[in-house]
């Protein structure tokens, strides 16, 4: 075993300086251009390894020393991924990875390899995974004497005709030796025999053939038979040798040998022929007669392969294909063709068989190197797999064109020899095209054309280059107030088209505050599903809307995150009973008592009831209904206005008191009600209606007897400061009237009313005429309008012209509209207003007070 690399470098470096130095006289721009010229002669012939090694060595035989040879140490062989490139044929070699070294990895026959070939060479290849690069290795299988010549026939049977002159030749069975060189077959010997000697004839293909020559006359009487044996002796050290026995049967005269046509036939053949076609005819002629005329044809010196694929028909002379021809493994058959006659005279032919390629095989490929995964966003170029393409065929039949579709991010670029790699040929997207399976197709260039087709099946691998995203880029929901706590209330979903880790998508809710807490305190979501749930009873009341941002944040490095906008509307639910302002009920326990004179007609308005509902919408539309009268059908309701007008005439046989009771409903679901009761004094007279009142019978409650006392104390009181009030109000009257006659400029007439229009009588109140009127609020005006309506004057304790019904009133009393905060004033219509104007910058009230 020997190292060729170096030696034969060493050596074309020494040719390379002795040519240099034999050519003194060279111009320096020549010799410039001669090393030039050997450097890279010399670079291309050590591009590849070169090693031998005998045959029939062991397995793990050293070949060389792989590591040094490639420049690498021998652990880095591992961890570069240095291997042998197998073809499907049988692996012969193996890395060492300790050592570093390229061992056997079983025996070797050469002859087994190289059966045909003088030299036999092994090429392979050496993938370095790393870099996807390959180094070309070249072993030389080299010949040891391990086979001994021997004779294809058993034995060999010549008949000779006694008559057949000295010198005649004879030809004998060749020995083959399949070892090479010396050690193939040198000579021939022949037994010690006084008839015969041996004469070895070199042919033109420096194959040695045998002939037994007659050096006497024979003489069948004496001797019929004669015994001779044929050895075959190599050059080998030892010299192994192999014999065949010859049996010479001397025969009668036959004067006449066969004679071929032809003493060369030659002929091709296609490589695809079936079995039984026949090749062609062979035709000896004898001109004996009988049997020394007729010629039998046989093979001669024939190997057992060719045995195997052709066969002679005996006969006839007709050569068959007998088994397949392939022009891959053999593309020449050499062969002698023996025809005999019945005397056994004999004559040989030679037959030369040519196998023309056929474009039977399509192109081989096979996938060195592979990844079944690579990460999208990859850049061009990025090495996907290295493969290998062969054809058996020769000449335009082996060559093979290589290409994968078009439509795909991929192209195949040419390394080394039949080696493509298959790279990228832009940047791929998981989210577009989540896997390839790659065809490639490699084609010839016989006719008809023959193709393979192999497949990759190549997964993209996912990076986080996508953000969560919603459907929409506003969100809406609505709330019912009064919802239950930790209630889901609505649902975001955000979808990211990344995988695995990168497509988890978390959500979480931006820190925020609503009327001074955080939005934590109200809402919260589930970070996996996006389900937003309430963490308080929204109240309509207390806010409207909710203003929010979620954000969606996969799980990828770096994570990608997006926000969207919700808005969560409170719905107003019927949670709010109407709430009735007038009539209230008074703080000092006394009654109120409306009037309503005998002499109203229908229609008559007796009083007002006044309320609000603080939700909203339908669930704030109010209506009025009657729910309980003590004198049925006399009085009725607004069912919008809450108005209580009288429904027919009063008669003098309706009772003095009437109570009332009046419901407030809104239209809410379910509806919510309020209720409240009036006394109607029907009379036409104070005195009358005092009379009446004061005849009525205490109540057996206890508690109703001290109530009574303290309504008429109130009215008592009261009556005394209405009179002051007057008297005050004639005195600024009378000013005002005096300073405006002075200015010369109008003045407004304040005109009050005389105290005998209110009288007290046991400790209770009342009006003796009933003022209604309209109430109109607008919380954007500076200016409310009371509007009296004509008034029904029951006794003349009071003039038409003491009111100017074309002045505005005031609303003042329990509550009023505010220009700054809008605050409800409720309004008592027992208090009457001569001249009111509101008016922020000049305000002037007169009220009768109760």
């Amino acid at each position: 075993m020997q190292k060729q690399t170096d030696a034969r470098n060493r050596g074309i470096l020494g040719s390379d300086t002795a040519m240099v130095d034999r050519l003194p006289r060279l111009d320096r721009g020549g010799l410039v251009l001669l090393c030039i010229f050997l450097g890279t002669l010399r670079e291309s012939r050590a591009g590849q390894i070169r090693y031998s090694v005998p045959e029939e060595t062991d397995k793990g035989f050293f070949v060389g020393n792989i590591s040094k040879d490639l420049g690498l140490e021998p652990r880095e062989l591992a961890e570069r991924g240095v291997r042998i490139v197998s073809r499907g044929r049988t692996q012969l070699f193996a890395l060492n990875p300790r050592s570093g070294s390229l061992i056997t990895a079983g025996r070797i026959d050469r002859e087994e390899l190289c059966e045909m070939v003088s030299a036999c060479l092994l090429n392979m290849e050496i993938l370095a995974e790393d870099i996807l690069k390959i180094y070309g290795v070249e072993v030389e299988i080299m010949d040891i004497n391990d086979n001994a010549p021997s004779f294809r026939e058993e034995e060999v049977e010549i008949k000779i005709s006694e008559h057949a002159t000295p010198g005649l030749r004879f030809p004998l069975p060749n020995a083959k030796d399949p070892d090479v060189g010396v050690n193939s077959l040198q000579s021939y010997q022949l037994s010690p025999n006084s008839y015969f000697s041996l004469h070895v004839r070199g042919g033109s293909d420096g194959v040695k053939n045998p002939e037994l020559v007659l050096e006497q006359a024979l003489d069948r009487e004496k001797e019929a038979a004669h015994l001779l044996l044929l050895t075959a002796l190599d050059g080998g050290d030892p010299i192994r040798k192999g014999a065949v026995p010859i049996r010479v049967v001397v025969l009668d005269v036959n004067d006449h040998i066969p004679k071929f046509t032809q003493s060369v036939y030659r002929v091709s053949v296609p490589e695809n022929l079936s079995s039984g076609t026949r090749v062609l005819v062979v035709n000896a002629t004898d001109p004996d007669e009988g049997v020394n005329g007729e010629v039998m044809y046989s093979f001669r010196n024939t190997e057992s392969k060719v045995s195997e694929i052709f066969q002679l028909d005996s006969r006839t002379g007709e050569v068959l294909i007998r088994g397949s021809l392939d022009y891959e493994k053999y593309r020449f058959y050499e062969m002698e063709i023996q025809g005999q006659d019945g005397g056994g005279l004999v004559t040989i032919a030679k037959l030369l068989i040519t196998v023309v390629d056929v474009n039977d095989n399509a192109p081989e490929i096979t996938i060195t190197s592979s990844t079944n995964s690579v990460l999208e966003n990859s850049p061009p170029g990025t090495v996907i797999a290295l493969l290998n393409v062969q054809d058996q065929d020769s000449e335009e039949n082996g060559q093979v064109s290589c290409f994968i579709p078009k439509n795909l991010p991929f192209k195949l670029e040419k390394t080394y020899g039949n080696y493509y790699k298959l790279i990228t040929s832009k940047a791929l997207d998981r989210e577009q095209v989540q896997s390839y399976n790659i065809t490639m197709t490699a084609t010839d260039q016989g006719s008809p054309p023959l193709s393979t087709e192999t497949h990759i099946s190549l997964n993209v691998a996912d990076d986080n280059d996508n953000a969560p995203a919603f459907l929409h880029s506003t969100y809406s929901a609505y709330i019912p107030e009064n919802n239950p706590r930790g209630s889901s209330i609505f649902s975001v979903t955000a979808h990211d088209p990344d995988s695995k880790e990168n497509a988890r998508v978390i959500y979480f809710l931006a820190e925020d505050t609503i009327q001074g807490a955080p939005l934590s305190s109200y809402i919260s979501i589930n970070s996996d599903t996006g389900v937003l749930f309430a963490l308080r009873s929204f109240d309509y009341e207390q806010f409207h809307d909710l203003q929010l941002w979620v954000t969606a944040r996969d799980s990828g490095y770096p994570p990608l995150s997006s926000n969207v906008s919700l808005s969560l509307f409170v719905l107003d639910q019927n949670d709010n009973a109407p709430e009735i302002l007038y009539p209230a009920l008074p703080s000092d326990g006394s009654t109120g008592v409306e009037l309503a004179p005998r002499s109203a007609e229908p229609g008559y308005l007796v009083t007002k009831v006044v309320a609000v509902d603080r939700d909203s919408g339908q669930n704030a539309w109010l209506s009025y209904r009657l729910l309980k009268a003590s004198e049925p059908g006399l009085f009725a309701v607004g069912v919008h206005t809450g108005e209580v007008r009288t429904a027919r005439a009063l008669q003098d046989r309706d009772a003095l008191k009437q109570s009332l009771v009046v419901a407030v409903q809104d239209h809410g679901q379910p509806p919510l009600s309020a209720t409240v009761t009036l006394t109607v004094a029907v009379t036409d007279s104070i005195p009358d209606v005092l009379a009446d009142l004061g005849s009525l019978e205490s109540p057996a409650n206890p508690d109703d007897s001290g109530l009574t006392l303290y309504l008429v104390v109130a009215v008592t009181t009261v009556s005394c400061v209405f009179l002051a009030f007057v008297l005050v109000l004639l005195a600024l009257r009378l000013r005002r009237w005096h300073s405006s006659r002075l200015l010369q400029a109008p003045g407004e007439a304040l005109t009050g009313a005389p105290a005998s229009h209110f009288v007290g009588v046991d400790r209770v109140q009342a009006f003796l005429q009933t003022y209604s009127h309209e109430v109109s609020l607008t919380a954007d005006s500076r200016k409310s309008h009371l509007i009296f309506p004509q008034p029904n004057y029951a006794d003349k304790l009071i003039g038409p012209e003491s009111c100017e019904k074309s002045e505005p009133l005031l609303l003042s009393g329990d509550s009023v509209f505010s220009k700054d905060n809008h605050a409800l004033i409720q309004v008592s219509p027992r208090q009457i207003y001569c001249k009111i104007s509101l008016n922020v910058d000049n305000l002037y009230i007169v009220e009768f007070i109760k």
